[in-house]
């Protein structure tokens, strides 16, 4: 009798589908480039941090999405978003050291089809 996988959180399911999106360089990270993508039109989804201290910024974002019907989520901790979408120094072990913190990232192709992807669409349906 096979084991019934461990159900994907929506956090977890996020994470894959950044790295997912990363490696098919479908991410937009950073202000100027966020704005740039969301303007274009271009945006699947964006996330933006809750660690963000400017408030103009987090308006902005939140702004864009809502003028072209982007979903958006909120994750907590900006250094934990910097190093899902790649902004760190990877020691040999695999973990990671010199994290630069990301306040905002849009991701502007999936990349591929995958579980995350659709737990992740799933949960905007609510």
């Amino acid at each position: 009798v096979a084991e019934a996988p461990a159900v994907m959180d929506v956090e977890t399911a996020l994470k894959v589908v950044l790295k997912n999106a990363l490696v098919h360089d479908g991410l937009s990270r950073g202000l100027h480039e966020c704005a740039k993508t969301l303007d274009k039109g271009q945006a699947l989804l964006c996330v933006l941090s809750a660690g963000c201290n400017e408030p103009e910024y987090t308006k902005l974002v939140e702004a864009l999405c809502a003028e072209h019907g982007v979903n958006l989520m909120k994750v907590s901790d900006s250094k934990q978003l910097g190093e899902w979408v790649g902004l760190a120094k990877l020691t040999k072990e695999g973990e990671a050291r010199k994290v630069v913190g990301c306040s905002c990232v849009v991701v502007k192709e999936w990349g591929e089809e995958s579980e995350a992807l659709s737990i992740l669409q799933d949960s905007f349906k609510k």
